[in-house]
């Protein structure tokens, strides 16, 4: 890991620093840090739902970003807006960068939800176009939903999409994959760590597509959808080629992901990261480790709707760990 002075940075929305519809190697980036420098930084979404949204989901700053969004920041086919990329020293193909996330904000009182035919997880039942607005109440940090029924959802607000650009100039921002992205993982909140891959020099990292509140699997296509601050800090590490990516620590637990074409096909890569994971930071044999996998991890199908990759993630419970293992996994990864 570089280390380096802690520099606080704020980064602002505007057309200068958002792009919309995926990565690409040809951003320029727009803010440049040292490793372990913190960020506030800003996010928007919702770029093509404002001419339906109410007054207070569009704040001038998001509609002078709709209507004025340079061309050459429009670089891929998904929907998402997202803020950077932010380019971080030092940082090199086949270093390991890793996001701490230390607060997530909701910018504004509502969020939105989409339904859209062809999409979710059942296409041929709900063919309907359908967008709904979704009050929220950020004292109590709770939705209502449906409106006026007294079901209150608990607002765990996270980001969507946290990711490394790779060697592509547009890559759709829909699809997750071993760079990150659209991972829609919602055990992603404020305290976790994430470590993605570095593919291009600085990592090129954006964020976005901030969600208030999301089930696993985000069957109809969207979670809550929802404006979002937040404060990052980004950390450069050097030969950490043993650690299978992406790959998450929360409070209670350390996570492995999937993300392929099919349920299978995802689960089958996210048992086999945690495989590895216990081979080669518990010290357990293959066999020994599959067995656990067994008993105590939990696999979760983490979202079922950003095609072609369907995604599968899992959970090992730091509380099942004697101290000693505890504490060697904790200074491997510190």
């Amino acid at each position: 890991m570089s280390e380096n002075r802690e520099t606080y940075h704020i980064l602002k929305a505007t057309c200068d620093t958002v792009h919309l519809g995926g990565f690409s190697a040809g951003l320029c980036p727009v803010l440049t840090v040292n490793s372990g420098d913190r960020i506030h930084v800003e996010t928007y979404t919702g770029f093509h739902q404002i001419d339906q949204a109410p007054p207070e989901f569009v704040p001038t700053q998001l509609r002078e970003i709709c209507q004025n969004l340079p061309n050459d920041r429009k670089v891929g086919s998904g929907p998402h807006l997202l803020t950077g990329p932010i380019y971080v020293r030092d940082a090199l193909p086949s270093d390991v960068l890793e996001v701490r996330i230390d607060r997530i904000i909701p910018k504004l009182p509502v969020g939105f939800n989409i339904m859209r035919p062809g999409a979710g997880a059942l296409p041929q039942r709900f063919s309907q176009e359908r967008v709904q607005f979704v009050d929220l109440n950020l004292t109590e940090m709770t939705a209502e939903f449906p409106s006026g029924s007294g079901i209150h959802i608990p607002l765990t607000p996270f980001f969507g999409i946290l990711g490394t650009a790779t060697d592509e100039l547009s890559r759709n921002s829909s699809p997750p994959g071993d760079y990150g992205g659209n991972m829609d993982n919602r055990q992603l909140q404020a305290g976790s760590r994430l470590f993605l891959p570095v593919f291009l020099p600085g990592a090129m990292f954006s964020i976005g597509d901030g969600h208030s509140a999301q089930g696993d699997g985000e069957v109809n296509l969207t979670a809550i959808e929802t404006s979002m601050d937040g404060v990052i800090q980004l950390i450069v590490h050097k030969n950490w080629t043993a650690l299978p990516l992406p790959f998450a620590e929360t409070k209670t637990d350390w996570i492995t992901m999937g993300f392929a074409p099919t349920l299978d096909q995802a689960f089958e890569q996210a048992l086999t990261q945690m495989i590895t994971f216990l081979e080669k930071f518990i010290g357990l044999d293959a066999e020994e480790a599959y067995t656990l996998c067994s008993f105590a991890v939990h696999f979760h199908i983490t979202q079922v709707v950003n095609s072609p990759n369907r995604g599968v993630h899992g959970l090992l419970p730091k509380s099942i760990l004697p101290k000693s293992l505890y504490q060697l996994v904790f200074d491997r990864l510190s």
